[in-house]
Formats: C-alpha cells, structure tokens, sequence
C-alpha cells in the first residue's frame, strides 16, 4: 500500500515563524531548569545532603554551557538584525 502524501503548508513562513518561535521558547526553558538545577545542586552541597561534588559540577557546568550558548544565540541574531538593517531596499 503506497504511503499517503503529505500536505505541503499553505503559508510557509508561518509555519516557519511558528516553529522558530518553539525552538527559542524551548531552549530559554531549557536553560533557565539547567540554572535552577545548578542552583539546587550547589545548595545542596552547601547545606551538606550533596554527598558527590562531581555531580555537582557536572551540573553547574551544564547551566554554564547553556547560557553561553544562549548569549551567542542572542549574538549572531543581533548580527543577523545588523546586517539587514544595513542592506539597502
């Protein structure tokens, strides 16, 4: 039996607006639990109930890398809006 077409949008950038919109909701949520787990994990070290502190840095080092990874996110959207702000219409 031959597999069924998809239907192609009928408004593309939409549909592409959409899911960048997603992708950024996505990744500040991702971001912002990364932080709070590190929060979590280096009070729990402090107050004693953490008994690994690999574990611990494992997870302050995944919040570190996600928000440098969202400041270079906001980077180069910044030098993507400069770059079209520069082009002449």
């Amino acid at each position: 039996m031959p597999l069924p077409l998809q239907q192609v949008s009928s408004n593309p950038v939409e549909e592409a607006r959409s899911n960048f919109g997603e992708m950024i909701k996505n990744t500040i949520a991702q971001t912002v639990t990364a932080e709070a787990q590190s929060e979590k994990a280096i009070e729990g070290l402090a107050s004693g109930q953490a008994r690994n502190l690999h574990e611990v840095m494992i997870s302050v080092e995944k919040a570190d890398i996600s928000l440098k990874m969202m400041v270079q996110f906001r980077n180069k959207a910044l030098q993507a809006y400069e770059a079209v702000m520069r082009m002449s219409v």
